[in-house]
């Protein structure tokens, strides 16, 4: 987590001169770009400052140990199926749904409905007989 706070607190320490340097280019005319660059090396500071706080009242994290392994860190990553094939026809909805935004809201429609089906199929897959709803 030390890595990951220096990272948003140099977001800071660039953006900050960077947002000087753009508004003394365009004489400060400008004023969504330096409002902008501001904000997004405020937000930088901001996450980095917390990061920081909330290492201090955690455990060490392996990412900040040099000779740590990725078994060291704690909790599940998740279960990913190994064997889906749901992702493909959630894949093929998605183009049918970006295709329907050029061609005509029929598409888009039939897309979305597609979608669904496939999205309800691959959030149910391991739910049949006993473990159905």
């Amino acid at each position: 987590m030390k890595q990951t706070s220096a990272l948003f607190n140099a977001a800071f320490i660039f953006f900050v001169p960077v947002t000087i340097i753009y508004g003394f280019f365009t004489k400060w005319q400008e004023p969504v770009g330096v409002v902008g660059m501001l904000l997004l090396g405020l937000m930088g500071l901001m996450f980095g400052m917390y990061l920081r706080l909330t290492m201090k009242k955690l455990d060490r994290d392996p990412a900040d140990d040099p000779r740590g392994e990725q078994w060291m860190q704690e909790g599940e990553y998740g279960f990913f199926s190994p064997h889906s094939w749901w992702p493909l026809p959630l894949a093929a909805s998605a183009i049918i749904v970006f295709l329907g935004l050029r061609l005509g809201l029929w598409v888009f429609l039939v897309g979305v409905v597609f979608g669904a089906v496939a999205l309800i199929g691959w959030v149910f897959e391991y739910f049949r007989q006993d473990m159905a709803i």
